[in-house]
């Protein structure tokens, strides 16, 4: 059990991670599982990778039920929890970050129910062909089809289309930082897409917006309120960092007494398209 563990917890998290939106209910759900596979006799644990993830996948979609309504009492809007993906890969965080959605498709992950989520996960991030998917969940292979074409109608994604999310690297993301913290808003607005939207996260703990924030100018106001007085990474009370977030670059601010909220930046045609901000702490432990 111990090899197993070894050699599957970071796949586990991962898998858990993406069904869930939430760092700790994955933690949660992998040691839940290896748990119970201890008492598990070897002949269930003969495909161990498919066996243990349909147990998490099946942990999964129990929560589920519980979070909705979880949500549905949430202050403000719900984004998921963030993970920090080091550069300097382990073996355990390369798996990670290779299969891992990136965080703007996290958040679109929201809009499937907790079975068509499943699917789409197992499919596109994990690679689970459809016979695996339709094993793990009971299912016909046509139903997982189904239920695969039925997610990427909602995300609005072809039939042929592969996932291919555009975040901001460090390059763009400190052009952009750099032109906010000037005070040179043509420049910013013209990296804005048409449609920009701001979303962020504070839970009722924390001051956030309550609502989506839709329009370029509203926009540009909220960032620069949001970055006016940080200084680099070693000066100062209020500083930021370009860091390995989610597989992508994302920005970590930390105030003087090292309050921390994370920043999403995504692109579309080389353009800002979406902001995320989490600033509810409960959120920023794996920050």
């Amino acid at each position: 059990m111990e090899e197993l563990y070894g050699k599957y917890k970071a796949l586990l998290f991962t898998l858990a991670y993406q069904l869930t939106g939430s760092a700790a209910d994955a933690e949660d759900a992998v040691q839940d599982v290896f748990l119970k596979a201890y008492g598990l006799p070897p002949e269930r644990l003969e495909e161990p990778k498919a066996y243990l993830c349909k147990m998490v996948t099946n942990h999964c979609l129990n929560l589920q039920k519980t979070a909705r309504k979880k949500r549905e009492m949430y202050v403000g809007p719900w984004l998921p929890e963030p993970i920090r993906t080091p550069k300097t890969d382990t073996l355990e965080t390369a798996v990670v970050r290779r299969d891992l959605l990136s965080y703007a498709m996290l958040v679109m992950l929201e809009r499937l129910t907790p079975t068509e989520r499943v699917v789409f996960v197992l499919r596109e991030a994990l690679g689970f062909d459809y016979p695996e998917i339709a094993e793990m969940l009971g299912k016909q292979e046509a139903n997982c089809r189904k239920l695969m074409s039925r997610a990427k109608g909602k995300l609005g994604i072809s039939e042929e289309e592969t996932i291919s999310a555009e975040a901001a690297d460090m390059e763009w993301v400190g052009r952009f930082l750099t032109s906010l913290k000037q005070g040179n808003i043509d420049h910013v607005l013209s990296l804005l897409t048409e449609d920009v939207m701001l979303v962020s996260d504070g839970g009722g703990k924390v001051t956030a917006a309550t609502r989506p924030i839709q329009t370029r100018d509203q926009v540009v106001r909220f960032l620069a309120a949001v970055f006016e007085g940080i200084q680099p990474y070693d000066q100062g009370n209020l500083h930021s960092e370009i860091a390995p977030l989610n597989g992508g670059s994302g920005i970590v601010i930390r105030s003087g007494d090292d309050t921390v909220k994370a920043v999403f930046m995504q692109l579309q045609g080389g353009k800002l398209s979406r902001v995320y901000i989490v600033r509810n702490p409960d959120k920023l432990t794996k920050v």
